[in-house]
Protein backbone atom coordinates (compact mmCIF):
# COMPACT_ATOMS: atom_id res chain seq x y z
CA UNK A 1 0.00 0.00 0.00
CA UNK A 2 2.82 2.39 0.84
CA UNK A 3 4.36 1.82 -2.57
CA UNK A 4 1.05 2.47 -4.29
CA UNK A 5 0.46 5.69 -2.36
CA UNK A 6 4.00 6.83 -3.08
CA UNK A 7 3.43 6.21 -6.78
CA UNK A 8 0.12 8.06 -6.67
CA UNK A 9 1.70 11.02 -4.88
CA UNK A 10 4.57 11.07 -7.37
CA UNK A 11 2.15 11.09 -10.31
CA UNK A 12 0.14 13.88 -8.67
CA UNK A 13 3.29 15.92 -8.19
CA UNK A 14 4.28 15.41 -11.84
CA UNK A 15 0.81 16.52 -12.97
CA UNK A 16 0.99 19.61 -10.77
CA UNK A 17 4.49 20.63 -11.78
CA UNK A 18 3.81 20.02 -15.46
CA UNK A 19 0.82 22.34 -15.21
CA UNK A 20 3.00 25.01 -13.63
CA UNK A 21 5.73 25.08 -16.25
CA UNK A 22 6.93 28.55 -15.34
CA UNK A 23 9.38 28.88 -12.49
CA UNK A 24 8.59 31.17 -9.57
CA UNK A 25 11.31 33.54 -10.79
CA UNK A 26 9.66 33.74 -14.21
CA UNK A 27 6.20 34.19 -12.71
CA UNK A 28 7.34 37.04 -10.46
CA UNK A 29 9.13 38.74 -13.33
CA UNK A 30 5.94 38.43 -15.40
CA UNK A 31 3.72 39.73 -12.58
CA UNK A 32 5.81 41.39 -9.83
CA UNK A 33 2.95 41.59 -7.35
CA UNK A 34 3.22 37.80 -6.92
CA UNK A 35 6.26 38.58 -4.75
CA UNK A 36 3.76 39.75 -2.14
CA UNK A 37 3.07 36.13 -1.14
CA UNK A 38 -0.14 36.23 0.95
CA UNK A 39 -0.76 39.83 -0.18
CA UNK A 40 -1.18 38.74 -3.80
CA UNK A 41 -4.55 40.00 -5.02
CA UNK A 42 -6.64 37.04 -6.15
CA UNK A 43 -6.08 35.90 -9.73
CA UNK A 44 -9.27 34.78 -11.44
CA UNK A 45 -9.06 31.29 -12.95
CA UNK A 46 -8.49 31.15 -16.69
CA UNK A 47 -8.47 27.42 -17.46
CA UNK A 48 -11.78 25.75 -18.32
CA UNK A 49 -13.01 23.00 -16.02
CA UNK A 50 -12.97 19.36 -17.08
CA UNK A 51 -16.44 18.15 -18.05
CA UNK A 52 -18.23 15.99 -15.51
CA UNK A 53 -18.09 12.23 -16.17
CA UNK A 54 -20.92 11.03 -18.39
CA UNK A 55 -24.17 10.75 -16.48
CA UNK A 56 -22.91 12.70 -13.44
CA UNK A 57 -24.06 16.03 -12.04
CA UNK A 58 -22.66 18.23 -9.24
CA UNK A 59 -24.87 18.44 -6.15
CA UNK A 60 -22.72 19.61 -3.21
CA UNK A 61 -19.80 21.94 -2.56
CA UNK A 62 -17.68 21.89 0.62
CA UNK A 63 -15.61 25.07 0.84
CA UNK A 64 -13.14 26.97 2.98
CA UNK A 65 -12.11 30.45 1.87
CA UNK A 66 -9.93 33.26 3.10
CA UNK A 67 -11.14 36.85 3.35
CA UNK A 68 -10.29 39.14 0.47
CA UNK A 69 -7.67 41.87 0.20
CA UNK A 70 -7.23 43.99 3.32
CA UNK A 71 -5.31 46.78 4.93
CA UNK A 72 -2.18 45.73 6.82
CA UNK A 73 -2.77 44.60 10.39
CA UNK A 74 -0.57 46.91 12.47
CA UNK A 75 -0.11 50.66 12.55
CA UNK A 76 3.64 50.17 12.75
CA UNK A 77 3.60 48.47 9.36
CA UNK A 78 2.80 51.87 7.87
CA UNK A 79 4.17 54.30 10.42
CA UNK A 80 7.61 52.85 11.11
CA UNK A 81 8.88 53.38 7.54
CA UNK A 82 7.37 56.88 7.59
CA UNK A 83 9.18 57.73 10.83
CA UNK A 84 12.49 56.50 9.41
CA UNK A 85 12.09 58.58 6.27
CA UNK A 86 10.89 61.66 8.18
CA UNK A 87 13.92 61.58 10.44
CA UNK A 88 16.27 61.27 7.47
CA UNK A 89 14.46 64.04 5.61
CA UNK A 90 14.81 66.43 8.54
CA UNK A 91 18.56 65.83 8.40
CA UNK A 92 18.71 66.31 4.63
CA UNK A 93 19.61 62.68 4.02
CA UNK A 94 16.95 61.75 1.45
CA UNK A 95 17.39 61.70 -2.29
CA UNK A 96 14.57 63.13 -4.44
CA UNK A 97 13.30 59.57 -4.82
CA UNK A 98 13.34 59.13 -1.06
CA UNK A 99 11.34 62.33 -0.65
CA UNK A 100 8.82 61.06 -3.18
CA UNK A 101 8.42 57.78 -1.31
CA UNK A 102 7.90 59.65 1.95
CA UNK A 103 5.27 61.84 0.30
CA UNK A 104 3.48 58.78 -1.11
CA UNK A 105 3.43 57.03 2.26
CA UNK A 106 2.19 60.12 4.07
CA UNK A 107 -0.51 60.61 1.46
CA UNK A 108 -1.68 57.02 1.90
CA UNK A 109 -1.41 56.80 5.69
CA UNK A 110 -4.69 58.63 6.53
CA UNK A 111 -6.63 55.90 4.71
CA UNK A 112 -5.33 53.36 7.23
CA UNK A 113 -6.61 55.09 10.36
CA UNK A 114 -9.10 52.80 12.13
CA UNK A 115 -9.05 50.52 9.09
CA UNK A 116 -6.23 48.14 10.10
CA UNK A 117 -7.09 44.64 8.94
CA UNK A 118 -10.34 45.72 7.30
CA UNK A 119 -11.56 44.31 4.00
CA UNK A 120 -10.92 46.71 1.12
CA UNK A 121 -13.20 47.30 -1.88
CA UNK A 122 -10.75 45.19 -3.88
CA UNK A 123 -11.30 42.33 -1.44
CA UNK A 124 -15.07 42.65 -1.61
CA UNK A 125 -14.98 42.46 -5.41
CA UNK A 126 -12.87 39.32 -5.24
CA UNK A 127 -15.58 37.50 -3.29
CA UNK A 128 -18.36 38.74 -5.52
CA UNK A 129 -16.42 37.22 -8.41
CA UNK A 130 -15.88 33.90 -6.63
CA UNK A 131 -19.55 33.66 -5.65
CA UNK A 132 -20.71 34.50 -9.16
CA UNK A 133 -18.43 31.87 -10.69
CA UNK A 134 -19.74 29.25 -8.26
CA UNK A 135 -23.20 29.68 -9.76
CA UNK A 136 -21.88 29.85 -13.33
CA UNK A 137 -19.72 26.75 -13.04
CA UNK A 138 -21.98 24.64 -10.83
CA UNK A 139 -25.54 25.91 -11.30
CA UNK A 140 -27.00 22.52 -10.35
CA UNK A 141 -25.67 22.96 -6.80
CA UNK A 142 -27.47 26.26 -6.25
CA UNK A 143 -30.76 25.76 -8.10
CA UNK A 144 -34.23 25.03 -6.77
CA UNK A 145 -34.44 24.24 -3.07
CA UNK A 146 -30.69 24.55 -2.55
CA UNK A 147 -29.52 24.82 1.04
CA UNK A 148 -26.41 26.83 1.83
CA UNK A 149 -24.85 26.86 5.30
CA UNK A 150 -22.29 29.70 5.45
CA UNK A 151 -20.22 30.31 8.57
CA UNK A 152 -17.45 32.77 9.32
CA UNK A 153 -14.91 33.50 11.99
CA UNK A 154 -15.76 36.49 14.16
CA UNK A 155 -13.36 38.76 12.27
CA UNK A 156 -15.15 41.52 10.35
CA UNK A 157 -13.21 41.10 7.09
CA UNK A 158 -14.23 37.43 7.02
CA UNK A 159 -17.88 38.21 7.74
CA UNK A 160 -17.97 40.77 4.92
CA UNK A 161 -16.28 38.31 2.56
CA UNK A 162 -18.96 35.74 3.37
CA UNK A 163 -21.65 38.35 2.80
CA UNK A 164 -20.28 39.25 -0.65
CA UNK A 165 -20.26 35.64 -1.85
CA UNK A 166 -23.70 34.90 -0.42
CA UNK A 167 -25.13 37.98 -2.14
CA UNK A 168 -24.12 36.45 -5.47
CA UNK A 169 -25.67 33.09 -4.59
CA UNK A 170 -28.99 34.61 -3.56
CA UNK A 171 -28.98 36.84 -6.65
CA UNK A 172 -28.71 33.65 -8.71
CA UNK A 173 -31.50 31.93 -6.76
CA UNK A 174 -33.54 34.11 -4.39
CA UNK A 175 -35.51 31.03 -3.29
CA UNK A 176 -32.54 29.12 -1.90
CA UNK A 177 -32.38 28.44 1.83
CA UNK A 178 -29.46 30.55 3.02
CA UNK A 179 -28.19 30.18 6.57
CA UNK A 180 -25.45 32.55 7.78
CA UNK A 181 -23.85 32.31 11.18
CA UNK A 182 -20.92 33.85 13.04
CA UNK A 183 -19.89 32.69 16.49
CA UNK A 184 -16.99 31.97 18.81
CA UNK A 185 -18.45 28.45 18.92
CA UNK A 186 -17.04 27.78 15.44
CA UNK A 187 -13.55 29.09 16.10
CA UNK A 188 -12.18 25.65 17.01
CA UNK A 189 -12.35 24.60 13.36
CA UNK A 190 -12.77 27.86 11.41
CA UNK A 191 -9.78 29.71 12.84
CA UNK A 192 -6.27 28.44 13.30
CA UNK A 193 -5.50 27.32 16.87
CA UNK A 194 -2.30 25.36 17.33
CA UNK A 195 -2.53 21.69 18.25
CA UNK A 196 -0.10 20.87 21.05
CA UNK A 197 2.36 18.87 18.94
CA UNK A 198 2.24 21.50 16.21
CA UNK A 199 2.95 24.22 18.75
CA UNK A 200 5.90 22.23 20.07
CA UNK A 201 7.40 21.80 16.61
CA UNK A 202 6.76 25.44 15.76
CA UNK A 203 8.79 26.48 18.79
CA UNK A 204 11.69 24.08 18.24
CA UNK A 205 13.85 26.93 16.95
CA UNK A 206 14.39 25.51 13.46
CA UNK A 207 11.92 27.88 11.87
CA UNK A 208 13.39 30.98 13.48
CA UNK A 209 16.97 30.01 12.67
CA UNK A 210 16.12 29.23 9.06
CA UNK A 211 14.25 32.50 8.58
CA UNK A 212 17.06 34.50 10.18
CA UNK A 213 19.51 32.81 7.81
CA UNK A 214 17.24 33.55 4.84
CA UNK A 215 17.01 37.22 5.80
CA UNK A 216 20.78 37.40 5.94
CA UNK A 217 21.26 35.52 2.67
CA UNK A 218 18.52 37.16 0.61
CA UNK A 219 18.34 40.76 1.79
CA UNK A 220 20.68 42.97 -0.25
CA UNK A 221 19.83 46.60 0.61
CA UNK A 222 22.84 48.41 -0.85
CA UNK A 223 21.30 49.58 -4.14
CA UNK A 224 17.92 50.19 -2.55
CA UNK A 225 19.42 52.32 0.24
CA UNK A 226 21.39 54.41 -2.25
CA UNK A 227 18.17 55.03 -4.17
CA UNK A 228 16.47 56.64 -1.15
CA UNK A 229 19.32 58.02 0.97
CA UNK A 230 22.12 60.34 -0.13
CA UNK A 231 24.57 59.52 2.66
CA UNK A 232 26.01 56.00 2.86
CA UNK A 233 27.55 56.64 6.27
CA UNK A 234 24.20 57.82 7.64
CA UNK A 235 22.62 54.56 6.49
CA UNK A 236 25.40 52.54 8.12
CA UNK A 237 25.21 54.46 11.41
CA UNK A 238 21.49 55.13 11.76
CA UNK A 239 19.54 52.35 10.00
CA UNK A 240 19.11 48.64 9.96
CA UNK A 241 19.12 48.80 6.17
CA UNK A 242 17.89 45.24 5.63
CA UNK A 243 14.99 45.58 8.03
CA UNK A 244 14.01 48.93 6.52
CA UNK A 245 14.09 47.50 3.00
CA UNK A 246 11.80 44.64 4.07
CA UNK A 247 9.41 47.06 5.79
CA UNK A 248 9.01 49.13 2.61
CA UNK A 249 8.58 45.93 0.61
CA UNK A 250 5.81 44.88 3.00
CA UNK A 251 3.86 48.07 2.31
CA UNK A 252 4.68 48.02 -1.40
CA UNK A 253 3.39 44.49 -1.99
CA UNK A 254 0.12 45.18 -0.16
CA UNK A 255 -0.69 48.28 -2.21
CA UNK A 256 -2.38 45.88 -4.65
CA UNK A 257 -5.10 45.52 -2.01
CA UNK A 258 -6.25 49.07 -2.78
CA UNK A 259 -7.58 51.17 -5.62
CA UNK A 260 -4.64 53.56 -5.63
CA UNK A 261 -2.16 55.12 -8.03
CA UNK A 262 0.70 54.63 -5.55
CA UNK A 263 3.15 52.04 -6.85
CA UNK A 264 6.16 51.29 -4.69
CA UNK A 265 7.19 48.05 -6.35
CA UNK A 266 9.20 50.02 -8.90
CA UNK A 267 11.66 50.71 -6.07
CA UNK A 268 12.84 47.10 -6.31
CA UNK A 269 14.61 45.18 -9.05
CA UNK A 270 13.30 41.81 -10.18
CA UNK A 271 16.13 40.05 -8.36
CA UNK A 272 15.47 41.97 -5.14
CA UNK A 273 11.76 41.14 -5.25
CA UNK A 274 12.51 37.50 -5.89
CA UNK A 275 15.01 37.28 -3.04
CA UNK A 276 12.70 39.00 -0.57
CA UNK A 277 9.89 36.68 -1.63
CA UNK A 278 12.10 33.66 -0.92
CA UNK A 279 12.36 34.69 2.73
CA UNK A 280 8.59 34.61 3.13
CA UNK A 281 8.33 31.39 1.16
CA UNK A 282 10.70 29.65 3.56
CA UNK A 283 8.94 31.10 6.61
CA UNK A 284 5.50 29.89 5.55
CA UNK A 285 6.72 26.47 4.47
CA UNK A 286 8.28 25.87 7.87
CA UNK A 287 5.25 27.25 9.69
CA UNK A 288 2.43 25.59 7.74
CA UNK A 289 3.79 23.10 5.21
CA UNK A 290 4.91 19.48 5.57
CA UNK A 291 8.44 20.69 6.34
CA UNK A 292 10.74 18.01 7.81
CA UNK A 293 12.57 20.81 9.64
CA UNK A 294 9.48 21.30 11.82
CA UNK A 295 8.58 17.64 12.13
CA UNK A 296 6.26 17.37 9.13
CA UNK A 297 3.24 17.97 11.37
CA UNK A 298 2.39 21.60 10.67
CA UNK A 299 -0.53 20.88 8.29
CA UNK A 300 -2.26 18.99 11.10
CA UNK A 301 -2.91 22.36 12.66
CA UNK A 302 -6.08 22.09 10.58
CA UNK A 303 -7.08 18.61 11.74
CA UNK A 304 -10.31 19.95 13.26
CA UNK A 305 -11.20 21.67 9.98
CA UNK A 306 -10.63 18.49 7.99
CA UNK A 307 -12.68 16.51 10.52
CA UNK A 308 -15.50 19.01 10.00
CA UNK A 309 -15.26 18.70 6.22
CA UNK A 310 -15.41 14.88 6.38
CA UNK A 311 -18.13 14.64 8.99
CA UNK A 312 -20.33 17.25 7.35
CA UNK A 313 -20.06 15.48 4.01
CA UNK A 314 -21.01 12.19 5.72
CA UNK A 315 -24.40 13.70 6.59
CA UNK A 316 -25.05 14.92 3.05
CA UNK A 317 -23.69 12.59 0.36
CA UNK A 318 -26.52 10.05 0.67
CA UNK A 319 -29.35 12.60 0.46
CA UNK A 320 -30.62 11.68 -2.96
CA UNK A 321 -32.75 14.75 -3.73
CA UNK A 322 -30.67 17.33 -1.89
CA UNK A 323 -28.36 20.01 -3.29
CA UNK A 324 -26.42 22.86 -1.69
CA UNK A 325 -23.15 23.94 -0.13
CA UNK A 326 -21.23 24.30 3.10
CA UNK A 327 -19.23 27.53 3.01
CA UNK A 328 -16.62 28.39 5.62
CA UNK A 329 -14.76 31.71 5.82
CA UNK A 330 -11.55 32.47 7.66
CA UNK A 331 -7.87 33.12 7.07
CA UNK A 332 -4.82 32.11 5.06
CA UNK A 333 -3.31 30.47 8.15
CA UNK A 334 -6.07 27.90 7.68
CA UNK A 335 -6.20 27.60 3.89
CA UNK A 336 -2.44 27.13 3.66
CA UNK A 337 -2.13 24.13 6.02
CA UNK A 338 -5.45 22.69 4.81
CA UNK A 339 -4.15 22.62 1.23
CA UNK A 340 -0.96 20.96 2.50
CA UNK A 341 -2.93 18.47 4.63
CA UNK A 342 -5.01 17.56 1.57
CA UNK A 343 -1.78 17.30 -0.48
CA UNK A 344 -3.32 19.34 -3.29
CA UNK A 345 -0.96 19.41 -6.27
CA UNK A 346 2.52 19.95 -4.80
CA UNK A 347 1.31 21.57 -1.56
CA UNK A 348 2.32 18.54 0.52
CA UNK A 349 5.81 18.15 -0.92
CA UNK A 350 8.67 17.40 1.49
CA UNK A 351 11.78 19.51 0.89
CA UNK A 352 14.94 18.79 2.90
CA UNK A 353 17.11 21.48 1.30
CA UNK A 354 15.54 24.90 1.77
CA UNK A 355 17.91 26.33 -0.82
CA UNK A 356 15.81 24.51 -3.44
CA UNK A 357 12.38 25.24 -1.91
CA UNK A 358 11.53 27.92 -4.47
CA UNK A 359 11.75 25.26 -7.20
CA UNK A 360 9.28 22.89 -5.50
CA UNK A 361 6.86 24.79 -3.24
CA UNK A 362 5.52 28.26 -4.06
CA UNK A 363 3.41 30.02 -1.45
CA UNK A 364 1.50 32.53 -3.58
CA UNK A 365 0.03 29.73 -5.68
CA UNK A 366 -1.68 28.50 -2.51
CA UNK A 367 -2.76 31.49 -0.43
CA UNK A 368 -3.38 34.77 -2.23
CA UNK A 369 -6.02 37.09 -0.85
CA UNK A 370 -9.44 35.33 -1.09
CA UNK A 371 -7.73 31.94 -1.57
CA UNK A 372 -10.08 28.99 -1.28
CA UNK A 373 -10.45 25.24 -1.40
CA UNK A 374 -13.59 23.87 -3.04
CA UNK A 375 -14.51 20.19 -2.95
CA UNK A 376 -17.23 19.58 -5.52
CA UNK A 377 -19.31 16.39 -5.19
CA UNK A 378 -21.01 14.59 -8.08
CA UNK A 379 -23.64 11.83 -8.22
CA UNK A 380 -25.29 9.92 -11.08
CA UNK A 381 -28.32 11.62 -12.59
CA UNK A 382 -30.04 8.25 -12.73
CA UNK A 383 -29.45 4.90 -11.12
CA UNK A 384 -26.65 3.91 -8.80
CA UNK A 385 -22.97 4.71 -8.93
CA UNK A 386 -20.19 5.93 -6.68
CA UNK A 387 -20.18 9.50 -5.40
CA UNK A 388 -17.30 11.38 -7.06
CA UNK A 389 -15.54 14.60 -6.13
CA UNK A 390 -12.90 16.91 -7.45
CA UNK A 391 -10.77 19.47 -5.64
CA UNK A 392 -10.28 23.06 -6.70
CA UNK A 393 -7.52 25.22 -5.28
CA UNK A 394 -8.29 28.86 -6.00
CA UNK A 395 -10.87 27.60 -8.49
CA UNK A 396 -8.29 25.61 -10.45
CA UNK A 397 -8.52 21.83 -10.63
CA UNK A 398 -6.00 20.20 -8.31
CA UNK A 399 -4.66 16.69 -7.91
CA UNK A 400 -5.21 14.54 -4.81
CA UNK A 401 -2.99 11.69 -3.52
CA UNK A 402 -5.56 9.09 -4.57
CA UNK A 403 -5.95 6.57 -7.38
CA UNK A 404 -8.17 7.58 -10.27
CA UNK A 405 -8.70 6.64 -13.89
CA UNK A 406 -10.65 9.82 -14.55
CA UNK A 407 -8.59 12.81 -13.32
CA UNK A 408 -9.56 15.25 -11.81
CA UNK A 409 -12.43 13.11 -10.45
CA UNK A 410 -11.96 10.79 -7.48
CA UNK A 411 -14.22 8.46 -5.53
CA UNK A 412 -15.60 9.98 -2.33
CA UNK A 413 -15.10 6.66 -0.53
CA UNK A 414 -11.37 6.73 -1.39
CA UNK A 415 -11.12 10.33 -0.23
CA UNK A 416 -12.96 9.55 3.02
CA UNK A 417 -10.84 6.51 3.78
CA UNK A 418 -7.48 8.10 2.96
CA UNK A 419 -7.94 11.30 4.93
CA UNK A 420 -9.83 9.61 7.77
CA UNK A 421 -6.86 7.26 8.17
CA UNK A 422 -4.42 10.13 7.89
CA UNK A 423 -6.09 11.96 10.78
CA UNK A 424 -6.34 8.78 12.89
CA UNK A 425 -2.67 7.98 12.32
CA UNK A 426 -1.67 11.46 13.47
CA UNK A 427 -3.92 11.37 16.54
CA UNK A 428 -2.66 7.88 17.47
CA UNK A 429 0.97 8.92 17.15
CA UNK A 430 0.39 12.15 19.06
CA UNK A 431 -2.41 11.42 21.57
CA UNK A 432 -4.27 14.36 23.04
CA UNK A 433 -3.24 13.52 26.61
CA UNK A 434 0.38 14.15 25.61
CA UNK A 435 -0.24 16.96 23.15
CA UNK A 436 -3.38 18.93 24.11
CA UNK A 437 -5.42 20.11 21.16
CA UNK A 438 -8.50 22.26 20.62
CA UNK A 439 -11.63 20.39 21.66
CA UNK A 440 -13.63 18.90 18.82
CA UNK A 441 -17.33 19.61 19.04
CA UNK A 442 -20.06 18.32 16.76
Amino acid sequence: MKTNLFTIAAVAFIIATAAQAQTAREEIRELPRRAGSNYLAYLDPVKPLTKAPKGYVPFYMSHYGRHGSRWLLNDGDYMNPIKTLRRANELGKLTPKGQQVLADLERFYPTTVRRLGDLTPVGERQHHGIGRRMTERFPEIFRGNAEVDARSTVVIRCILSMTAECEELTAFNPKMKMYNDVSEAFQFYLNHDFDGVVRAQNSNGNRGRAVDKAKKDYTHPERFSALLFNDRQYVADSLNAGSFMRSIFNVATNMQSHDTDIDLLDLFTNDEMYDLWKITNIDWYLGYGAAPQTGGVMPFNQANLLHNILETADTIVNKRNWNGATLRFGHEVCVMPLACLLELDSCGVIVEDLETLDQKWVNYRIYPMACNVQLVFYRPKKGDGPILLKALLNENEASLPLPTDNYPYYKWTDFREYFGNKLRDFETKYPAENYPRPQRRR
